[in-house]
């Protein structure tokens, strides 16, 4: 069993984790290195609990942009379609393929990105589609597939990546794009529990207990992104996406 100490700090993590995702996706960046840090064993094991602790939060901050927001079902279900085939073929991969294959092409992408909306304000303020009918489903669930393979075999950031799809390709507000990223990693993440279930690379007990955290970090975050609006969501983001491109080029 975790040492108390260690549990107090990985349910500390899941707390602002499941704030930071709720918000604007990149909790795995706290919750990740500190299973890293707080649990032995190997890094897969890691990757399983925080997709336990995770799915709990994400499912809460579903439920409370649900009350609020209806989302575009021609993106959200093929995304989460997609997505959840995705991560179970990332996940099915993660203990045997290294995470540098991928990290120079991820780097880039989320600089662009971060270029991208940084000088674009009005970006993500309002709905603008860009694309209709068969199009709009296609690259959505192109995007899903992508996003969940990679969620299932590294995860941190996955939200973000979500959110630069929905907003900048597709031309989502924020806060419309927040409520369809919840509901495709909702389904990435009951994909990746699947894998790593099977594979026995969940640590139960410490998973259950950061989920109690993470959930209420959700809750607190999917209420404030409610009631702050689109352009509070943005500054979350960029905030995130500029944490994740420096842990990604140092290393986790």
């Amino acid at each position: 069993m975790v040492d108390l100490d260690i549990l107090i700090w990985l349910a500390l993590a899941a707390l602002v984790a499941g704030w930071v995702d709720a918000v604007a996706g990149g909790g795995g960046l706290l919750q990740v290195p500190a299973l890293l840090l707080g649990i032995p064993g190997p890094g897969v094991q890691a990757l399983g609990t925080n997709k336990v602790a995770s799915v709990f939060g994400t499912a809460a901050a579903t439920g409370t942009y649900l009350r609020k927001v209806r989302p575009d079902m021609r993106a959200a279900l093929p995304m989460t379609v997609l997505a959840f085939i995705g991560s179970l073929i990332g996940a099915a991969t993660a203990s045997s393929l290294p995470e540098d294959v991928f990290r120079p092409v991820i780097i880039a992408l989320l600089v662009a990105a971060w270029i991208w909306v940084a000088v674009s304000p009005a970006m993500g303020s309002q709905d603008r589609l860009r694309f209709a009918g068969r199009r709009h489903a296609v690259i959505a669930a192109a995007a899903g597939a992508l996003i969940g393979f990679y969620d299932g075999l590294l995860g941190p950031g996955t939200g973000s990546f979500l959110l630069i799809v929905l907003v900048g390709l597709l031309g989502y507000s924020f806060l419309s794009a927040s409520v369809t990223a919840k509901i495709v990693n909702l389904g990435t993440n009951v994909a990746a529990i699947i894998v790593f279930g099977l594979g026995g690379y969940i640590w139960w007990q410490v998973a259950l207990v950061m989920a109690v955290f993470n959930v209420v970090g959700a809750v607190i975050g999917a209420r404030m992104a409610l009631r702050r609006g689109s352009g509070f969501v943005r500054v979350v983001f960029l905030v995130i996406v500029a944490v994740l491109i420096v842990r990604l080029i140092v290393g986790w």
